[in-house]
């Protein structure tokens, strides 16, 4: 999947749709930032920094400080797929950002999304 348009897609372009996603659901974007500075280990303030920097995906999870050691516990289905299987460590990123974001607009409780 390399050079896959995802990879150089602003990050900043599609986070308002997770927010929107999330919203329609009853969920805030609080709980979707939440989610995302869990995943990723930026907090509120570094993940506003990269949202005015505009920076693409590569970017942005190449910058992250850290991604949680639980995400390996992701598992399941997401655009047809299952990102316990995608091969690309990028997309596999991607994907699990995807996932948490649609487990949050499932209704999952914090705590299982986060799995605490």
């Amino acid at each position: 999947m390399a050079g896959h348009r995802i990879f150089t897609t602003p990050f900043a372009s599609v986070y308002p749709h997770y927010i929107h996603k999330a919203e329609r659901k009853g969920r805030t974007k609080e709980e979707v930032d939440e989610i995302i500075c869990w995943l990723t280990g930026y907090d509120r303030a570094g993940l506003a920094e990269v949202l005015e920097q505009q920076v693409d995906f590569d970017t942005f999870f190449a910058q992250a400080p850290a991604m949680n050691p639980n995400c390996h516990l992701i598992t399941g289905v997401v655009c047809g797929v299952r990102v316990e299987n995608v091969e690309d460590p990028l997309m596999k990123k991607i994907r699990l950002l995807d996932k948490l974001v649609d487990e949050l607009a499932k209704g999952k409780t914090m705590a299982k999304i986060l799995r605490s």
